[in-house]
């Protein structure tokens, strides 16, 4: 009886660490959760929210201890970030860098399901602040997991802006800039080795913003347009986010990374912004999202790479009052501060409201919550076979 109980568990714990060994996204769905803000919920209905709204993937831009507290246990999928000012320690010291590792990732695992870390955000192609210690605190956090047998499970990514490219259209056109080539060589030639993706924030409602007497803006909101066409590929687009997508592609293959996925880990619009922001309405808004989650439930990926299923994080849960910057940089959340929703794309709020959903259900892969039964299911049997240690 001892030896089928102890193999009993084993075979458990097998199964429940095969199922944790994948990327850090599930589906093709996910959101970001900023905190710029005095006046959002609190973590536990955040999660009471999220699990509602059925979304599953979760991006956050630090690793504050009340947020994985409250995600544990709930099967949601969440990367963490480690912020860019502290980039320069963890760059230059890998014994701090274990040691954020086991305070913030280890010491909440398996309950918290911390399947990425961000390192850094959006640090190359603004200033050069940070960009010599981008790498070095990515090879740092990657070290401690995997001499915590951990790199498996937690996926290392940093996202950058558009900002890395000197072109971005046509599409095939598109490359580094000169002075980011410098780092991203490097990087992605270290995110090969350890199969990273690439992370874009990609934004049409700012490309239209800075450029509306070339873009139409339904080509921007996934609207019926006559598109644009590739004169080196003859490829055709439909709307603005797939040709970003595709050109951060031709930058890849340019910089000889082209197999290198590509993942959006941000992309929104603003409900209100300043009189120069016209653009910035609830009702393009909820058009952007609403089509987009449409465009992401056809599990299709771009007129470049067509096989590769599309995977994108939404910009944001809330609009946070706190963000500095013009008016449409506070108005970029899915949901109010009290957890209603800011306009209809089809989710339900944490509190009704006369924007509540009408609209019918999408069924966007990002909430599939086999694991949680999995390790649950083990934690049982495991406390079983300690209060019959008789039996072993």
């Amino acid at each position: 009886m001892k030896s089928f109980g102890v193999h009993l568990f084993f075979l458990l714990f097998l199964a429940a660490i095969a199922s944790v060994t994948v990327q850090a996204f599930t589906g093709t769905y996910g959101i970001n959760y900023g905190r710029i803000a005095n006046n959002i919920l609190p973590p536990d209905d955040v999660v009471t929210l999220l699990r509602a709204a059925k979304i599953k993937n979760v991006r956050i831009y630090d690793f504050d201890h009340s947020v994985l507290k409250a995600f544990s246990g709930t099967g949601l999928e969440l990367v963490v970030g480690l912020p860019n000012e502290n980039l320069r320690d963890v760059s230059a010291n890998a014994d701090h860098a274990m040691n954020w590792v086991k305070d913030n990732v280890l010491a909440y695992l398996p309950d918290t399901h911390i399947r990425g870390i961000a390192i850094g955000n959006e640090v190359l192609g603004s200033s050069d602040e940070f960009s010599g210690f981008l790498l070095g605190a990515v090879k740092n956090v990657y070290n401690a997991l995997d001499k915590l047998k951990l790199s498996h499970l937690v996926q290392i990514t940093t996202a950058h802006s558009q900002a890395v490219f000197a072109d971005s259209f046509p599409p095939s056109s598109c490359v580094f800039k000169d002075n980011v080539v410098q780092y991203m060589k490097p990087l992605l030639e270290f995110f090969s080795q350890i199969g990273s993706p690439f992370c874009l924030n990609a934004y049409p409602f700012l490309a239209y913003m800075y450029n509306k007497d070339q873009i139409d803006i339904n080509y921007a909101l996934f609207l019926p347009t006559k598109g644009a066409d590739d004169p080196k590929t003859k490829l055709h687009y439909d709307n603005l986010l797939d040709a970003q997508i595709d050109a951060a592609y031709a930058a890849l293959e340019d910089a000889g990374y082209g197999k290198m996925e590509v993942i959006v880990t941000e992309t929104g619009w603003a409900s209100h912004g300043d009189e120069n922001e016209a653009a910035a309405t609830a009702n393009n808004a909820r058009t952007y999202n609403y089509n987009l989650r449409k465009r992401l439930a056809k599990m299709k990926g771009t007129p470049l790479r067509p096989k590769s299923v599309l995977k994108v994080y939404v910009f944001a849960i809330f609009n946070e009052n706190l963000k500095p910057g013009p008016t449409s940089e506070r108005n970029f959340g899915l949901f109010k501060p009290d957890g209603s929703i800011s306009y209809d794309i089809g989710f339900h709020g944490f509190k009704s409201s006369s924007a509540d959903s009408s609209l019918p259900s999408l069924k966007v892969r990002g909430f599939l919550p086999p694991l949680t039964y999995i390790l649950t299911f083990c934690r049982s049997v495991s406390s079983i076979l300690r209060q019959n240690k008789a039996y072993l």
